[in-house]
């Protein structure tokens, strides 16, 4: 069940601070239990403990662990993360081991999924980057002990991430440390990164998308301008969007091989989430079934993948590629659905959505960075000036002769009271302190002129703050166009959009299989020696007609025993319009039908038992020549009947009797024992 939010958002109806409604009393009627509400399963201090319990679990793993934060970007385990390495941040690598350590500070887990979601980052490669063996996201091996390992901040970390005067603090999980709420981000770090989760009763899976592209389309977003943005991965590959929809749907992914070598196929490119290991495995399981003609794999993979396919001797590369895409994880397609924390619940977005919040939020956190630098000019400005008026017109003079501190504060305030006008506010006690603070030395080195040029650049750029502020989507264009400028150039598409045609399995493998028939025997199958019947594919279904009118649809089997009367096989199609002629208790009867649906292997008859098949067609028979066998004062001995305008029935009606009379010969087209000058009127079937 889902709710509109303010924003007019769906959002899941979960509120982790919510308590768990009471049970009905014991002995209420069904019909008296509230609509929607789901039946009383019992009551009592039990029942309201184990509620209470789940929905104080079902919150923390929601809001504490899986989902991330629209508003950061980050999950929990991340944002630690990022602090620890940024109170520990000197410039230089640090252990990964001593920062896990330090995260646990704030993290209550183990080391384990500090360290994964550490290496993850490292991975990733714009906000943490390491040095020794991370692991490979190209052949799936994992990276070394932490202990072992070292990382630090990027300088894009560094300088976009924090900022510790704007960042609002809460006491840690024990209450030793104070750990962010929530970072200062100004990069959209949740599509920038990517993220999956479970927690309970939902999912998300956000793919990491473009640096370059987010930072164009924050662009367009702050001029008011329409914007696409769209996945994109480290491991290259190819990319079908036509069933994806800014977040939510489906992708399908495939790898990219090049054809170029005689006999070989050389894979270059992964899609998202394949590594060489599973691609290969794959690849083997699909040689043992005979999908694909491929005699040997060798993988070459390091920096960049790299995995060669020898194909047979008579294999024809572009079909060996189709078959790899259609039976091998070269092509994997990928569910997507964007779930985020907005103010600490779960909502169901889009990454438009996403991007436009994040753009605001960028805004929001530039204004706030403009005016915290704004108040610090305006400090820096009233202190510099209160120096040079307390040094210049010698106050410091006044408090040589007083003997408490409320005289000299008084005589310093006194003092200063005719110079007002020349602040920019009122004179508070922290002044006063700062003043007396001020060294004997530096009052007889102060220099007037230096300090009132001082005093002019800091104006100047108090003034261009102040300009940034009144124009602040373009300061954020600047912004933007400078990180792009920095930060950019590394960071180019690296999978390709194009669209996918549908592989047709069923006529990728279509003469697959080829089915044999050893009459003697009564055996049918491809496992089978005999005569040569039918190619289908592995995926079709082939229905089998005896002569009593018996029938069934299977598979195409290695080895069935079918017996030897036999009438008809071929390719289950339920449309398939067909002439039946039969025989049952010394009449003959003709129907035209088609087959329908079917249970697979299940016996059907499509006439009565004790019936004979005389003719089984799937083409349109428009004329029968009946010879009817002699027999005492039988006046007719030969018959034509035009069937072409007989009606379609059922499968199980009996059809139209043709005759009493035994037949003796049945022929669809002229034959050459038919006899004009004895042949009467042919019989119009209706």
């Amino acid at each position: 069940m889902k709710k509109k939010n303010q924003d007019n958002q769906p959002e899941l109806a979960f509120d982790g601070a919510a308590a768990p409604d009471a049970a009905p009393v014991a002995g209420t009627p069904a019909a008296e239990t509230p609509a929607g509400r789901a039946p009383d399963l019992g009551h009592g201090a039990f029942q309201r403990l184990v509620d209470g319990n789940f929905l104080q679990y079902a919150s923390y793993v929601i809001c504490d662990r899986a989902i991330p934060c629209v508003e950061d970007g980050l999950k929990p385990v991340q944002r630690r993360i990022m602090h620890a390495l940024h109170e520990k941040d000197d410039g230089r690598f640090v252990k990964v081991a001593n920062i896990v350590g330090h995260t646990m500070q704030y993290h209550p887990h183990g080391d384990a999924s500090i360290t994964d979601a550490l290496v993850a980052l490292v991975n990733r490669g714009y906000l943490v980057e390491g040095q020794g063996n991370f692991g490979n996201i190209y052949t799936g091996d994992s990276a070394a002990a932490a202990r072992y390992i070292e990382c630090r901040l990027t300088s894009l970390a560094r300088e976009e991430v924090f900022n510790d005067a704007v960042t609002d603090f809460v006491p840690s999980y024990d209450g030793r440390n104070r750990e962010p709420l929530l970072l200062p981000v100004k990069l959209p770090l949740l599509l920038m990164l990517g993220a999956e989760g479970i927690a309970v009763g939902l999912s998300t899976r956000i793919l990491p998308h473009n640096f370059k592209e987010l930072l164009e389309a924050q662009i367009a977003i702050i001029q008011k301008k329409k914007f696409c943005i769209l996945p994109d991965f480290p491991q290259g590959g190819l990319m079908d969007v036509s069933e994806y929809a800014k977040g939510n749907g489906k992708l399908r992914l495939r790898a990219v091989m090049d054809s170029r070598q005689p006999g070989k196929l050389v894979i270059n490119e992964l899609p998202f989430g394949v590594t060489t290991e599973t691609l290969i495995a794959s690849i083997e399981d699909a040689v043992r079934r005979q999908k694909v003609p491929v005699k040997g794999i060798t993988d070459f993979t390091a920096e960049k993948v790299e995995v060669e396919l020898v194909l047979k001797p008579d294999a024809d590369p572009e079909k060996a590629m189709a078959a790899l895409y259609a039976f091998t994880s070269c092509e994997v397609s990928i569910s997507c659905r964007a779930i985020v924390l907005r103010a600490n619940r779960p909502v169901e977005t889009n990454v438009d959505d996403i991007l436009i919040e994040n753009t605001e939020r960028l805004l929001q956190t530039l204004r706030r960075e403009l005016e915290l630098k704004k108040h610090n000019l305006l400090e820096d400005i009233h202190r510099k000036t209160l120096v040079q008026i307390f040094v210049e017109n010698r106050i410091y003079k006044k408090i040589e002769s007083c003997k408490t501190g409320a005289a000299v504060t008084k005589a310093v305030l006194d003092g200063l009271a005719p110079f007002r006008p020349q602040l920019t506010r009122d004179i508070s006690a922290e002044d006063v302190e700062m003043l007396l603070g001020v060294r004997i030395r530096r009052i007889s080195q102060f220099d007037i002129d230096k300090n009132r040029k001082d005093i002019e650049g800091i104006l100047l750029e108090l003034r261009q703050v102040e300009k940034n502020l009144g124009g602040l989507q373009a300061y954020a264009i600047r912004y933007l166009k400078r990180l792009l400028t920095e930060y950019g150039e590394p960071h180019g598409r690296c999978t390709r959009i194009t669209g996918f045609g549908t592989i047709e399995v069923r006529e990728l493998t279509a003469r697959e299989l080829e089915i044999f028939y050893d009459r003697q025997s009564g055996y049918f199958g491809y496992d089978v020696k005999g005569e040569s019947v039918l190619h289908c594919s592995p995926y079709d279904k082939l229905i089998y007609v005896w002569d009593d009118c018996r029938y069934k649809v299977l598979q195409p089997p290695a080895k069935l025993f079918v017996g030897d009367r036999l009438l008809y096989l071929a390719k289950y199609d339920r449309e398939c319009l067909v002439t039946l002629i039969y025989t049952m208790d010394h009449f003959t009867y003709v129907k035209r039908f088609s087959f329908g649906g079917v249970i697979m292997e299940k016996d059907y008859r499509c006439a009565p038992e004790t019936s004979r098949s005389l003719l089984f067609a799937d083409q349109p028979v428009d004329d029968v020549y009946l010879k009817y066998a002699p027999a005492k004062g039988q006046k007719i001995h030969q018959q034509l009947f035009a069937l072409g305008r007989i009606a379609v029935k059922s499968v199980k009606a009996q059809g139209i009797r043709l005759t009493a009379k035994k037949i003796a010969r049945l022929a669809t087209d002229r034959p050459r024992w038919w006899n004009d000058d004895t042949a009467p009127p042919a019989g119009l079937m209706l």
